[in-house]
């Protein structure tokens, strides 16, 4: 039997060609079965069709490149919650950009493993290159000490901020507001350090009163604020934070996984002010940044920090090879091998710059205010607050809190629309988060439409 093709080398394109001429006909062709943002039915009649579509996972004979692509990626198409469908809206889950999902086919075919420099030579000088420019977009005032690790997202990155100092300060006690991201808490747990304490967040936002308090009694306090909640999208009040967390002595990390990108925007960046105060930041580019995942990026004011993340490995970095000039990427990451994600966001940033992804911040952000708009002028629905970001929580008028989960299963159930969920003020809530910028005045109208039909059923 004929070995099957490889991706790289010289002759990786000419055996790469085909096969993707086939993956893009299985994506239309599944696209066009599902016909909607999500397939219908439920999840046991999606099952059921992946089931009947597979058969037997493993073959004693396969049936060919052509076919095991045509069948399964259709089959994974037609089964998808498609990001890119404008009724898709539930959850932080963004459409890729084309050109960067295109990087990360290249990424895949070079594999390049990002845990020594003779496995990865232009990858990690590339890493080097664009780690520095989104770290100068976090901290513009620390141009010599500044430094950002790629992770796989939020949970990643949250987890180093606590290692780092967890590290640097001893046992902290982390302190979060009741609107931080679950990570915390797990973090919390795998590093041994105290359950994090948790001060309130009226509205959704920590009371900087409340965080004073907390920090007066607090053993060595890391502050841990939000910019961009999972539930309703909103950011802490940074400045004041970073001011009780000055008075106090406390080291502050911001999560800006949802909000960070909103740095490229010039008109919505002084959202952000304060951020830089943060001795850790996370931002995620797989969600305002349209990246395929995974892209995430913790951010440091002080790269001496990272110094504790060093680790030897004498097939991959050893003494002898780093003294002579190698660069050492074991300290960069807890993973060791990982892929060159970089390339998609290096690709992007250079397609579109930093004007080109403000504007798609910023035509996200049009379309939350364009839904807040109908969502108050219709007098069946109830919005929850003017959207910070690209989120907005409502619900019909009256409505329990049975009959509002009861709409959102529906629509999934159907195959109509992904909208999430969300509490708040005791209630719940249908969550839309825009990170479509391709979608229309006429689908907001239409998410409000099927919301309000399942509310008369």
């Amino acid at each position: 039997m004929r070995a099957a093709p490889l991706a790289g080398g010289s002759h990786g394109p000419d055996a790469l060609r085909p096969l993707v001429d086939v993956v893009l006909g299985a994506l239309r062709d599944g696209a066009g079965e599902r016909g909607g943002p999500l397939p219908g039915g439920g999840p046991e009649t999606v099952a059921r069709r992946v089931r009947e579509a597979v058969g037997v996972a493993l073959p004693e004979d396969g049936t060919g490149a052509d076919e095991a692509l045509r069948t399964l990626v259709r089959t994974l198409a037609a089964g998808a919650a498609d990001p890119a469908e404008p009724l898709c809206a539930g959850h932080l889950h963004t459409p890729p950009l084309a050109l960067a999902a295109a990087a990360d086919l290249a990424a895949s075919a070079l594999n390049p493993s990002m845990d020594s420099w003779d496995q990865a030579p232009a990858a990690s000088a590339l890493e080097a290159l664009v780690t520095a420019a989104l770290a100068a977009e976090v901290y513009p005032d620390a141009p010599h000490s500044r430094d950002a690790l790629v992770t796989t997202g939020g949970t990643e990155s949250n987890h180093l901020a606590l290692l780092l100092a967890r590290e640097r300060d001893g046992a902290v006690q982390t302190v979060v507001g009741a609107n931080a991201h679950h990570s915390f808490h797990r973090a919390a747990w795998l590093l041994g350090l105290p359950e994090p304490l948790v001060v309130p967040a009226p509205r959704g936002t920590i009371d900087p009163e409340a965080l004073a308090d907390a920090l007066a009694t607090a053993h060595r306090p890391l502050v841990v604020a939000t910019a961009g909640t999972t539930d309703a999208g909103l950011i802490d009040p940074l400045p004041r934070i970073a001011e009780r967390c000055a008075a106090h002595g406390a080291a502050l990390h911001v999560d800006a996984a949802y909000g960070g990108p909103v740095l490229f925007s010039a008109a919505h960046r002084p959202l952000l002010a304060g951020l830089d105060r943060a001795r850790t930041v996370t931002v995620d580019l797989h969600k305002l940044g349209w990246q395929p995942a995974a892209a995430g990026l913790l951010a440091v004011r002080d790269a001496a920090d990272l110094a504790v993340l060093a680790h030897t490995a004498d097939y991959l970095n050893a003494d002898d090879d780093t003294g002579a000039g190698l660069p050492d990427l074991l300290g960069r990451s807890l993973r060791t091998t990982r892929r060159p994600d970089v390339l998609k966001t290096a690709v992007t940033l250079r397609a579109l710059g930093r004007s080109g992804l403000g504007g798609l911040v910023d035509a996200c952000m049009e379309l939350a205010a364009h839904l807040a708009d109908l969502v108050e002028k219709e007098p069946r629905l109830e919005l929850y607050a003017r959207p910070t970001l690209t989120t907005v929580l409502f619900r019909p008028y009256g409505a329990p809190d049975e009959t509002v989960a009861a709409i959102r299963r529906e629509l999934l159930a159907r195959g109509r629309a992904v909208l999430g969920r969300a509490v708040a003020d005791g209630r719940l809530w249908l969550k839309a988060t825009l990170l479509n910028p391709h979608a229309t005045p006429d689908d907001l109208r239409q998410i409000l439409t099927l919301v309000e039909g399942g509310s008369d059923r």
